[in-house]
């Protein structure tokens, strides 16, 4: 089928490198100004992967969705109010889209595929793709498992059977709330993770995760989702890869922070913890990881101090 991949950072070349490898008729769209566009345009290269000839590239947003059946977005989350605002502009009715970034709108709290649907008038088809894996080893065929959501479950198994291969077997999600908040929380919890390598507290990283789960749990159901969608891979199953992997930017990001190194790649994760504050206090769910990685981020706080108190302070009856 006709795919357009709209982002061309490394998750969005990926996919355009994916569906084409699946025999997907894949074009990939970049803003003009960008780094990223400008080196594929040049090598067909990034430091992930070798673009084929097959794939076109384009600077122009009609041009790569006029004609495309299944249009992935695989930008940043913060700036997907606009960009939503550009495409409904386009002719776009009928098409779906499906949101590949793992985030909530630093501003509003919102998920984003409520975003997408407040900015696009069309009747469009929404769902999300997110779980654990890394493009440095999908591209080397080293398989993992993902999940695939919306709130049609026709257009679910559609783009399941679109995108499943021996590299990525997906899920069917019946729970979009919970695989949202889920996917894009899991991002806080791995800059936790890296203040703690940072710090030289690796050990306390099981109790970051037990923490963590019960946490996005609570909130999830407070805001009428699924709680165990938690334990699911759209978060427990995707701390592998944000908690422990040298790939993972949010861990990276933490870890620089504490240790002071600079760190020029995007963590979704320092936006995310924001939104996730607001949500804490709409559902009154207390969010005490939130809470400590803000503290440190935003307000200069102690990184070790605000670490040891979180996980120091007195065990509660209902668990940790």
């Amino acid at each position: 089928m006709k795919v357009a991949v709209l982002g061309c950072g490394r998750w969005g070349s990926f996919l355009a490198w994916y569906a084409n490898k699946l025999g997907h008729e894949v074009t990939l769209w970049g803003r003009e100004a960008s780094k990223h566009y400008q080196r594929l345009v040049d090598s067909r290269t990034n430091d992930y992967l070798i673009l084929p000839q097959t794939i076109h590239i384009t600077n122009k947003m009609v041009e790569a969705i006029q004609f495309a059946e299944i249009i992935l977005i695989a930008i940043s989350a913060q700036e997907l109010r606009g960009f939503a605002k550009q495409l409904n502009t386009m002719g776009i009715t009928n098409k779906s889209f499906v949101l590949c970034m793992k985030g909530l709108e630093m501003e509003s709290g919102e998920r984003l595929s409520q975003v997408l649907m407040e900015e696009i008038q069309s009747p469009v088809n929404v769902a999300i793709w997110v779980g654990p894996g890394h493009v440095q080893e999908f591209v080397q065929d080293i398989p993992n498992c993902m999940v695939i959501d919306s709130d049609d479950m026709n257009i679910t198994k559609w783009i399941v059977d679109s995108f499943g291969s021996d590299t990525i077997r997906f899920y069917y999600g019946q729970d979009l709330l919970g695989n949202e908040i889920g996917a894009a929380a899991k991002n806080v919890i791995g800059i936790a993770a890296g203040m703690l390598d940072g710090l030289g507290y690796t050990s306390l990283k099981g109790a970051l995760m037990a923490r963590g789960t019960k946490e996005m749990a609570r909130l999830v159901k407070a805001m009428g989702g699924s709680e165990l969608t938690i334990y699911g891979l759209g978060h427990l199953g995707d701390y592998e890869a944000t908690v422990f992997s040298r790939h993972s930017h949010n861990r990276r990001f933490g870890e620089a922070f504490v240790t002071k190194e600079p760190f020029g790649k995007l963590a979704e994760g320092a936006a995310t913890v924001k939104a996730l504050l607001q949500l804490s206090a709409k559902y009154n769910v207390e969010l005490p990881i939130c809470q400590a990685v803000d503290s440190v981020l935003s307000e200069g706080s102690d990184p070790k101090e605000q670490l040891i108190k979180l996980f120091m302070r007195p065990v509660k009856v209902e668990g940790i």
